[in-house]
């Protein structure tokens, strides 16, 4: 599956195409009779499960609404951030827009998105969780429709636990690492068997998602809420550093390996990852699925206040867009309409093993037979909190990403780290975008 931010960095060149998909449609129109307005969406949902989910409800618009059309284009994640911004420099934008949110701030300081009017900015505010709603706000000004939301969680093997005399998966760090400790082994030559925690140098929401849902379990956060400096050099932030060292320098943990191949096969007693992982496990792990377990984050105290890191997408339209009313119109028969009790957008997203941050369409969706194992993430919706997406969020998260990974193998200190991420990032977001 190609839903989420894993396995991804934006790309600095401009993709060679556009992937066509959904109705076939004139490039534009008037909204005359015989020639319909047509608006074009632009979303990263290029191939497979997602392009066809995505075409049921266009078909489904196009087939029922005569005046307004849709035609969607794509491409592929790693080139959506730079298609968007070269398509809207050249005066090609599309009408609707599906980013990922940790680039919200840019494009709104790029004049890229428009403010959601008023009765569809109260509608997603009444309508969907805080982390959400954060997620597609910029500085309290909503920008979008919130569709697919990722909650952080902690995966864990109950296999290897229970092998190593462990009687449950952690509630506090002291557990975690206990359990890491317990369950982390290697052969006589020193190679890791199964490593006790699972950090991965993989992509910058491996190794930075990690970091960022055990940060908010301690009250810590990235940036401050003005978006302008970092707040990690905080004692929370001093906490997961010291954490994360330990467990590496330990043993229990070797950020070489590929945690998403190694975990699957047994190699990995826990890992923090998102919701969208589940049906990824499901598929690759057949029968040995019914080794893997979910629980809440640990917390760095026990009976402390629950916190994630929630990371999502949202739909929103472009500044340039010639009939924005009946974008949003679209945007909001998407969206909010019910159909069968849910909205077409959570139905989308739950038929390819994903969650949007409707906890009350997702209770319907998922029912009392759902896999257990997506419960917790379905709570964190209550609880999680949203990946900061200030203008330069994604040049801070790759930042971010290379003083852990420096952390992690020893070339700096957790002093270092937190010294060299804070002058890092502090230049990157306070510079003119």
């Amino acid at each position: 599956m190609t839903r989420t931010p894993r396995r991804r960095h934006v790309a600095l060149a401009l993709p060679s195409a556009l992937l066509a998909a959904g109705c076939a449609a004139p490039s534009r129109g008037t909204g005359r009779t015989g020639d319909p307005i047509v608006l074009t969406l632009l979303s990263h949902y290029a191939s497979g499960a997602l392009k066809e989910a995505l075409r049921g409800p266009v078909d489904e618009w196009n087939t029922t609404h005569d005046r307004v059309k849709v035609a969607t284009k794509a491409v592929e994640f790693t080139d959506l951030l730079t298609t968007v911004m070269v398509r809207q420099a050249a005066g090609q934008g599309a009408d609707l827009l599906h980013p990922y949110c940790l680039w919200n701030g840019q494009l709104v300081r790029a004049g890229v998105l428009r403010p959601a009017p008023a009765p569809h900015a109260a509608e997603i505010r009444r309508g969907y969780g805080a982390a959400a709603v954060g997620s597609a706000s910029v500085d309290g000004t909503v920008y979008g429709y919130p569709t697919e939301l990722q909650t952080y969680a902690l995966y864990y093997n109950k296999r290897l636990l229970r092998e190593a005399g462990v009687g449950g998966p952690p509630r506090t760090w002291r557990e975690l690492e206990d359990t890491a400790y317990r369950t982390a082994r290697r052969d006589r030559y020193g190679n890791t068997l199964v490593q006790g925690f699972g950090l991965s140098a993989f992509d910058d929401s491996t190794t930075v998602g990690q970091t960022l849902a055990l940060l908010s379990t301690a009250g810590g956060r990235f940036v401050s809420p003005d978006g302008r400096r970092t707040d990690l050099d905080s004692a929370a932030g001093r906490a997961v550093f010291d954490l994360e060292r330990r467990l590496v320098a330990r043993g229990a943990s070797d950020p070489g390996v590929n945690v998403y191949s190694a975990f699957a096969s047994g190699q990995v007693a826990m890992v923090i990852s998102a919701g969208w992982w589940t049906a990824d496990l499901k598929s690759l792990m057949g029968r040995a699925y019914r080794d893997v377990g979910v629980v809440p984050v640990p917390l760095p105290e026990a009976g402390g206040e629950r916190a994630t890191l929630a990371t999502g997408f949202m739909l929103g339209v472009n500044t340039a867009a010639r009939h924005p009313r009946e974008a949003w119109e679209f945007l909001r028969w998407l969206n909010t309409d019910k159909v069968r009790g849910t909205t077409r957008m959570s139905a989308l997203q739950v038929s390819v093993g994903s969650l949007t941050g409707r906890a009350d369409d997702m209770r319907t969706l998922l029912g009392a037979g759902a896999d257990p194992n997506l419960r917790p993430f379905l709570d964190a919706l209550g609880y999680a909190v949203p990946e900061p997406n200030m203008p330069g969020a994604q040049q801070a998260k790759s930042l971010l990403r290379k003083n852990i990974e420096a952390l992690w193998t020893g070339r700096q200190s957790v002093d270092e780290a937190l010294r060299t991420t804070r002058r890092q990032v502090d230049q990157e977001v306070a510079r003119s975008w």
